[in-house]
C-alpha cells in the first residue's frame, strides 16, 4: 500500500486524487503550504454515540460518510461530521457542549478546481480555496472557501 498523502483512503478516493493535477501538484510541492494556527469561536459539538452503522449524506460536492462514536460539529450557519480520532486529537472542551481547535493546519491556495479525498468522503473544491491539513506531511485534508478559512485561521507565528 502506498504511504503519504492518501494513505488510508478508499480505493475511489485515491483515483480522486491521481487525477487531481492540482492537488496533486500542490501536495509534492510543500513549499507553498503555510502553517495556520486557529482563531475562531468554539463550535457546538455532539459524539454520534448510538447503535448504529453510521449514515451518509450530501455535502461539499459529494458524499460525507460519518460512523457511531464521530462527532456531529455547528460551527456557525456550517453542519458537518468529524471522525472521532480526528476530533479527540484537534479539539479541547472548553465547556459542556463547546470545543474549541487547538491544533495548527497547514495550508495553501488551490490553483486549479479540483477534489480531495476526506476521512468522511470526498471534497470538490474551486481554484482560490484553500487545501487545508490537519497534519505537516499533508494527510488529514479538506477544503475551505477562502472567506471561511480566513475567519478562523491566521498565519503562525
Amino acid at each position: 500500500m502506498r504511504s503519504g498523502p492518501i494513505s488510508g483512503t478508499s480505493f475511489l478516493q485515491r483515483i480522486l486524487f491521481w487525477h487531481s493535477p492540482a492537488l496533486r501538484g500542490n501536495l509534492e510541492d510543500m513549499a507553498q503550504r503555510k502553517k495556520f494556527v486557529p482563531c475562531a469561536a468554539p463550535v457546538v459539538a455532539v459524539q454520534i454515540n448510538l447503535d448504529t452503522p453510521g449514515f451518509t449524506y450530501r455535502k461539499w460536492g459529494g458524499d460525507q460518510k460519518c460512523k457511531s462514536g464521530d462527532w456531529l460539529v455547528k460551527n456557525g450557519d456550517d453542519t458537518y461530521t468529524v471522525e472521532r480520532e480526528t476530533f479527540q486529537r484537534t479539539y479541547q472542551n472548553v465547556q459542556p457542549g463547546l470545543y474549541k481547535k487547538i491544533t495548527p493546519v497547514w495550508a495553501e491556495v488551490a490553483e486549479s478546481d479540483g477534489a480531495i479525498p476526506t476521512k468522511e468522503g470526498v471534497t470538490h473544491y474551486k481554484a482560490g480555496h484553500y487545501l487545508v491539513f490537519n497534519n505537516e506531511d499533508g494527510t488529514d485534508g479538506y477544503a475551505m472557501t477562502p472567506e471561511s478559512f480566513k475567519e478562523k485561521y491566521k498565519i503562525a507565528a
